[in-house]
């Protein structure tokens, strides 16, 4: 029994791989095994990758052609897809906002813009804006010669030149009896038109602005979501005007 005990422990010893003798320590550590066979692997990885290219280039057809070489020109040496400018996942501009800027400041400024957006729409009303789209009025008559005697001033009981003005047309009496308010002179409605124009300007380059930090703030909260370990699918890719969309797994709330 003494001796299976003895020849038990004999077999629990450590094998020790011998070090760098004293007298070659300037040639550094000594290799071992797992040293080697690391270095041999990667070794027999690159002959064999080596070998499947040079198999490939080979087998190669001369005549091959696919429409995706024209979208994949060569650039120094690498095969480089050109990217559509409408499938572009993130502008320059959207990239370093979502950078710099925390979600909370975008939306705080997001707001702000809708605020100034509201409020240069009180102004301006849209009654003459060129985006907005042509009212219809229809008007019933009783016969068919009354469509063609039909005068829409003289129906509107306003001046024929006021007839096409979507606002501010005022009747015949109150033409009369009322003192005309504000600029008559052609020069000074002319400069009131510019400066209704150019407030059209910043209002639609304020909305314009609000689109896009609105997909910025969209995208910063998908990527914030993303840290999230449950399990997740993508439904819709990241698009310039709008951030991917995943599918989350259902949890039970406890």
């Amino acid at each position: 029994m003494s001796s299976f005990r003895k020849a038990l422990k004999s077999r629990q010893r450590n094998h020790h791989e011998r070090s760098q003798p004293g007298f070659r320590k300037q040639l550094g550590l000594l290799e071992k095994k797992k040293d080697y066979k690391l270095r041999a692997d990667d070794y027999h990885k690159k002959q064999n990758t080596l070998a499947a290219l040079r198999k490939k280039a080979l087998e190669k057809n001369p005549d091959e052609f696919y429409f995706k070489m024209i979208s994949s020109p060569l650039q120094d040496g690498v095969h480089v897809i050109k990217k559509p400018k409408e499938l572009e996942e993130v502008t320059e501009e959207q990239k370093k906002m979502m950078r710099t800027q925390d979600i909370n400041y975008v939306e705080m400024k997001r707001v702000a813009e809708v605020k100034k957006i509201e409020r240069l729409k009180g102004e301006l009303h849209l009654l003459d804006a060129e985006s907005k789209p042509k009212n219809k009025h229809t008007f019933f008559v009783d016969s068919k010669k009354e469509v063609h005697s039909f005068n829409l001033a003289d129906h509107l009981n306003t001046a024929p030149e006021l007839v096409d003005r979507v606002y501010n047309r005022p009747t015949l009496e109150t033409l009369e009896t009322k003192r005309i308010q504000g600029a008559v002179d052609p020069r000074a409605l002319g400069k009131l038109a510019k400066q209704r124009k150019h407030q059209y300007k910043i209002l639609s380059q304020r909305i314009d602005r609000e689109k896009k930090m609105f997909v910025i703030s969209q995208k910063i909260q998908t990527r914030k979501d993303l840290q999230d370990k449950c399990k997740k699918v993508k439904v819709k890719k990241e698009t310039t005007s709008s951030s991917a969309i995943y599918k989350f797994e259902a949890k039970r709330k406890r």
